[in-house]
């Protein structure tokens, strides 16, 4: 073969695999994101035998945002209360329902782009106590019935976001031992065990709350709005592929809170590979 033929072979080639029907998707930037974008791709290979291109880890919230509106990615996993907030720029709703319908609606209109059903999980703020501080204790409105003020732990937002600690005082009447010790969120685990602090205001589905005796006191009052996870998808995208919404939605009300958190566990205590957990949780939800 003559060297210009070679050139125009390879050129074929290149065009050919561009050309290929592909899915692009796309993840925030933290553990729990990667790993649900993960998932998500292994579902479409095994389901729609569709090759996936992944940007896992592509950023923050806006920039992934941006990039689907763009089209140039496919698809991600969002929470509800981040595109009413940080999207949308609407104020926080406790009503789960609510939220997700008006998240729905906005983002149909503005870019035609769908919110899959949820997977099933709520990673909202939690407020977690030691099991031996807990002694019974299940609500936070039963611990804010305690004589002694806590001593409690926050990463800085905490402090001055709206869905943050002074609403949480007014709500629920919560008494505080002093001023709140603000840190990493990576640190509020180890500052439990610890003592330094009595409860921290974590997230509900870490990796953590799965390995170690902790209590996660119950939202009694539902005064942390939701942050259900779904997939967000560009229309055009399930127009091209009729079966890829079916085949993402055998994963909806999949993953409770206990099994984002041992998953996450797994990832981050464990040190499994990401692709590993997610074949493993597949296997086991969609033989």
């Amino acid at each position: 073969m003559d060297r210009t033929k070679a050139v125009i072979l390879i050129a074929l080639l290149l065009t050919s695999c561009s050309e290929r029907p592909h899915v692009t998707v796309a993840s925030k930037n933290f553990t729990e994101q990667v790993l649900l974008g993960e998932i998500v791709s292994q579902q479409i290979e095994r389901r729609l035998g569709v090759a996936v291109d992944r940007k896992l880890n592509l950023g923050g919230t806006l920039l992934s945002h941006e990039a689907l509106v763009k089209g140039s990615i496919d698809l991600y996993p969002e929470y509800t209360g981040t595109a009413l907030t940080a999207v949308l720029k609407q104020p926080a709703v406790s009503d789960s329902a609510a939220v997700l319908a008006r998240v729905r609606t906005e983002y149909g209109q503005r870019w035609h782009l769908t919110w899959l059903d949820p997977f099933g999980f709520n990673n909202t703020f939690a407020m977690v106590v030691r099991n031996d501080t807990a002694a019974g204790m299940r609500t936070i409105s039963q611990a804010a019935q305690r004589k002694e003020g806590w001593r409690l732990g926050v990463g800085y937002e905490f402090l001055t976001r709206p869905d943050g600690l002074a609403g949480l005082q007014r709500t629920y009447g919560l008494r505080v031992d002093g001023a709140p010790v603000t840190m990493d969120l990576g640190l509020l685990y180890s500052a439990l065990q610890g003592r330094q602090v009595d409860m921290a205001a974590a997230n509900s589905t870490d990796g953590m709350l799965a390995a170690l005796p902790l209590t996660v006191l119950e939202d009694d009052k539902h005064y942390f709005p939701p942050y259900e996870c779904a997939v967000v998808i560009r229309e055009q995208v399930m127009a091209k592929f009729p079966r890829l919404r079916g085949a993402l939605e055998r994963l909806s009300g999949k993953m409770s809170n206990d099994t984002m958190r041992r998953l996450n566990n797994d990832v981050d205590g464990k040190h499994r590979p990401v692709r590993e957990v997610a074949a493993e949780f597949l296997k086991s939800v969609d033989p």
